[in-house]
């Protein structure tokens, strides 16, 4: 309703922003969280969560999301679905435009995530979590002693591929030009590592599988010559790991926000951005390392960080 003032109104329901839900509602804050698509980010696409602390009775990402949902709506968040199309942040009560409805609050926390690049190739979609995957931390375990490829050519694609060398048995690097985009060291490192291997100015046509990644076709993008890679035998899958950039979702905040060259939220480390009562927390922020671990600690931060600041700027 537009009439109501929440305290606090937080953009995405990934686990940034759900843990600033169960924070904020915690400290009996009237809190409203709202998401555009489906309730838990990127993470609701992983089969299984075996580095987020405590997680270790089969949890997946959807269960884990469950739980913090059940554990916000007991301290009282409201969840909206709409998705947000204009902001007008700068003055003290703050106004979000959905597509549904308007809303307002005196603070805001931006947890709008991000998404990582996709090849759009018949087959992704599909396979995402069984055998895709965009996180070499998040899914490395799951490929131990079994071959894996790694797509890209940049910084991250070869970091990736030197962590997942301490897993799989063998990681081939696919990359659509000649020589790598990534830091000279860490090429370096690449070229020395006797379990990477490269194939070189080829890029992802299909991924198949039933059930389980089972092949994939490359295509030469010099002579057009398609290549059918198919999983050993004895194994019957490997790992896609795509490596091809991030885009964080922030283009509604667009010169409204300070960010980076690359669209991410510029923060401190208390997730205030440059305006007063808006903070943003989890992928969508500039930072090294983007895990539900970090991004439970942003929102829980954000949180802390908006519940001071309307004590100190709102009388009772």
């Amino acid at each position: 309703m537009a009439d109501t003032i929440y305290d606090v109104a937080i953009i995405g329901a990934g686990p940034a922003g759900l843990a600033a839900g169960i924070y904020s509602g915690r400290a009996r804050l009237k809190t409203l969280l709202l998401e555009k698509e489906k309730t838990g980010g990127q993470i609701v696409t992983t089969e299984e969560v075996a580095n987020y602390p405590g997680s270790i009775e089969n949890a997946t990402g959807p269960s884990l999301i469950a739980r913090m949902v059940d554990q916000a709506e007991e301290f009282g968040v409201e969840r909206k679905s709409d998705a947000i199309k204009e902001v007008k942040l700068e003055d003290k009560i703050k106004v979000l435009k959905g597509e549904k409805s308007e809303y307002k609050a005196k603070a805001v926390i931006i947890a709008t995530g991000a998404q990582p690049r996709k090849l759009n190739v018949p087959g992704e979609k599909e396979l995402t979590g069984k055998g895709v995957s965009y996180c070499a931390t998040c899914d490395a375990d799951f490929f131990t002693d079994f071959e894996v490829y790694v797509i890209g050519g940049g910084d991250s694609a070869v970091e990736e591929a030197l962590y997942l060398s301490k897993f799989a048995r063998k990681v081939t690097i696919v990359h659509r030009r000649d020589k790598l985009r990534a830091a000279k060291s860490i090429q370096e490192k690449a070229f020395n590592n006797n379990k990477i291997d490269f194939i070189w100015n080829s890029e992802v046509k299909e991924i198949k599988g039933d059930g389980v990644v089972e092949s994939m076709v490359l295509r030469n993008r010099e002579t057009g010559e398609e290549t059918l890679i198919e999983a050993d035998e004895e194994d019957g899958t490997f790992g896609i790991f795509i490596f091809i950039g991030y885009l964080p979702q922030t283009e509604l905040f667009k010169d409204i926000i300070d960010m980076d060259e690359r669209g991410y939220i510029i923060t401190d480390s208390d997730m205030k951005t440059n305006i007063s009562g808006v903070f943003s927390a989890g992928d969508c922020r500039q930072k090294s390392l983007r895990q539900v671990v970090t991004a439970c600690a942003d929102g829980a931060i954000a949180a802390t960080q908006a519940e001071k600041y309307i004590e100190n700027n709102f009388e009772e």
